[in-house]
């Protein structure tokens, strides 16, 4: 893992030492070493997080003649298969490293072919003399971040928003549609961020420039939805299925031990991260650094006693971290991670996990992923249920409807609220079952903090939705979950998480390889009825005791709903609900004060009131 950054210009002296600039701003991302590659009208340039190579991969990293130069964050697992090729055409490598090897193929291949050749997570840049060509390559999935800013005369990137941000060339003015949609989904959906003019490449997706010419974009991979675009349902038995699961399983997490550092892995004690930890057992000689973190609080959920079982069970060498989170003080340091407003209050327990698990190892192994690809979510069995609850006969819509309004707040596994949402609003289509899910500020409060008008990102929403059109219902979920809430709520999150400590987190499910056979799978081997992550469950059943298998998912989360009702209640008021409240000047004054005192009654609103903190917190830093 690393930082990069970088800028292109016409005119003007030699941009290196305003990269180095930018560079300071990742330094938390790459404390190793850190290195230019500059040129009169560009310079690009890295800071390194040593995980391969430690002798010879310092940056900078050049071709042999030094025409072409490259950063890398992230990394490539098929980078020695790589090195070997470019050997055989006659390439000489003065490396042991995978960012080489971008360098060299970029001496060669049209943008879009140097990055399908490479398989793992990353962000590269290229700079080509003989072209007069930056290139920027973001992964198919988008698990390493890109931003880019592209004004008169100037382009600019960074590995996060801070380091763009960082040129004084780079305005920093609200972009207009940014609240209306992280109000509706905690987040800025991709390209956007919450400064206008800043965009984020998309995944699977590269970007050319050149000094004075505006930027190329173009797609190299997309995610393969079944029954669309020749991609064809799998003719398999549940049986063969859920063996060729395990085999990739396996050959992902093999890939993800290519390490000169010390490996370990979180442990949840969920199925995913307990498959892979399982699996890994078997993989390697001697325990497995294992790592859990636990609540200091009655009502926050503790999985350590589910950790501890897995790891009891293939011997891992296991360490659990107790803490008693601080969310006033903490939720400063998010922001200032995520650079803008990040809604997923999951965040802050990823944090500490990450901080306290680097003290051991410089790499982890995640369960993220497994969800995405296998079903695991509420929301897909959820929205699949909307669509037989409004298919009812009108009396019955209307009882299950009155009987979910009379649950509590902490019914159902606190997803009462969410419940509540789902069948509040007749007839909105299985999309808008999923969004009303999903959302963190129900539609209802979020159209009186924000004019109807403002909702320009529904559009964006939609469109990723009709893309999948004529797909089954579930893939077409498991197809919008992967474009959305993956790229920038889960994947953001462990990144910026992780990286905050020089923490190099790898997601075994999120191979790509193991994602397209997911992908063409029978929908449901996937998901029947509540039963979720079918296929995968069987692929794993010798290696888990039965009670992970059969466990019910729960998140990674916090007692929010009572903290801003007691313990957070005095600092949530002074924030959202005083004469010179930020939010006062976006959104509506009443509203907010209602919604606040909403909650006080309901205890309903957490997730949408850590929204608003978080908001409140980043529109006083940026003056807003």
């Amino acid at each position: 893992m690393c930082g990069i950054a970088g800028i292109v210009r016409a005119t003007g002296p030699p941009p290196a030492a305003e990269v180095d600039l930018l560079l300071t701003r990742l330094l938390h991302r790459g404390p190793d070493a850190q290195g230019v590659h500059g040129r009169p009208q560009a310079a690009i340039g890295q800071t390194r997080l040593a995980i391969i190579d430690l002798v010879t991969g310092d940056p900078p990293i050049a071709s042999e003649d030094g025409a072409v130069g490259a950063a890398l964050n992230g990394e490539i697992y098929n980078y020695r298969a790589l090195r070997a090729e470019l050997r055989q055409d006659g390439h000489r490598l003065s490396t042991a490293g995978d960012t080489e090897v971008i360098a060299h193929l970029a001496e060669d291949l049209a943008p879009v072919e140097v990055a399908r050749k490479l398989d793992g997570m990353f962000a590269f840049a290229t700079w080509d003399d003989r072209r007069n060509r930056l290139i920027l390559g973001r992964d198919r999935l988008g698990k390493k971040p890109l931003y880019y800013w592209s004004g008169p005369g100037c382009f600019v990137f960074g590995s996060e928003l801070k380091a763009v941000l960082a040129h004084p060339g780079v305005p920093r003015r609200l972009a207009p549609e940014a609240i209306p949609a992280y109000l509706a989904f905690g987040y800025v959906p991709t390209p956007r961020t919450f400064f206008e003019g800043v965009n984020s490449l998309p995944p699977g997706h590269v970007l050319s420039v050149s000094p004075g010419q505006d930027p190329v974009i173009e797609r190299y991979w997309a995610p393969p939805v079944a029954g669309l675009g020749g991609v064809a349902v799998l003719d398999v038995s549940y049986e063969e299925a859920a063996a060729e699961v395990r085999r990739l399983l396996t050959i992902a997490i093999e890939r993800r031990l290519m390490s000169d550092v010390p490996v370990g892995a979180f442990l949840s004690g969920g199925i995913d991260s307990s498959a892979i930890v399982a699996i890994l057992s078997t993989l390697t000689d001697g325990s497995i650094p294992t790592f859990t973190i636990g609540f200091e609080d009655e009502d926050g959920f503790d999985e350590r006693p589910f950790a501890r079982q897995v790891a009891e069970q293939v011997g891992a060498d296991h360490l659990e971290f107790v803490v008693r989170p601080d969310a006033a003080e903490l939720v400063e340091r998010l922001l200032w991670h995520h650079d803008q407003p990040f809604g997923d209050s999951s965040a802050l327990p990823t944090l500490l996990l990450a901080e306290l698990t680097r003290k051991h190892v410089t790499v982890a192994l995640s369960g993220d992923g497994g969800d995405e690809i296998f079903a695991g979510y509420e929301r897909f069995s959820a929205a699949l249920a909307r669509r037989y609850v409004d298919r009812a006969p009108g009396p019955v819509r209307r009882a299950i409807t009155e009987a979910a309004d009379l649950l509590p707040a902490g019914a159902l596994r606190g997803r009462a609220p969410s419940v509540q949402r789902l069948l509040a609003r007749p007839d909105v289509g299985t999309l808008g079952a999923y969004v009303d899910w999903v959302g963190f500020v129900p539609d209802e409060w979020r159209r009186r903090l924000v004019p109807a008008s403002a909702d320009g990102w529904w559009a964006d929403y939609q469109a990723v939705w009709r893309s999948s059109a004529g797909a089954a219902p579930l893939d077409r979920l498991l197809d919008l979950n992967l474009r959305t809430y993956l790229v920038d709520d889960l994947l953001p999150k462990v990144d910026r998480m992780s990286m905050a400590h020089a923490l190099e987190v790898r997601s075994p499910f999120l191979d790509v390889d193991l994602l397209e056979f997911a992908a063409r799978l029978p929908a449901s081997m996937k998901l029947r009825g509540l039963s979720r992550k079918r296929v995968l469950k069987a692929a794993v059943a010798d290696l888990l005791p039965r009670e992970i298998l059969n466990r019910r998912k729960h998140g990674f989360g916090l007692p929010l709903d009572r903290w801003f009702a007691d313990d957070l209640a005095p600092w949530v008021a002074s924030l959202l609900c005083s004469e010179d409240s930020r939010v006062h000047t976006h959104l509506n004054r009443a509203a907010v004060r209602d919604y606040v005192a909403d909650h006080q009654r309901s205890r309903a609103h957490g997730h949408g009131i850590w929204a608003l903190l978080t908001l409140e917190l980043f529109l006083r830093r940026e003056g807003w």
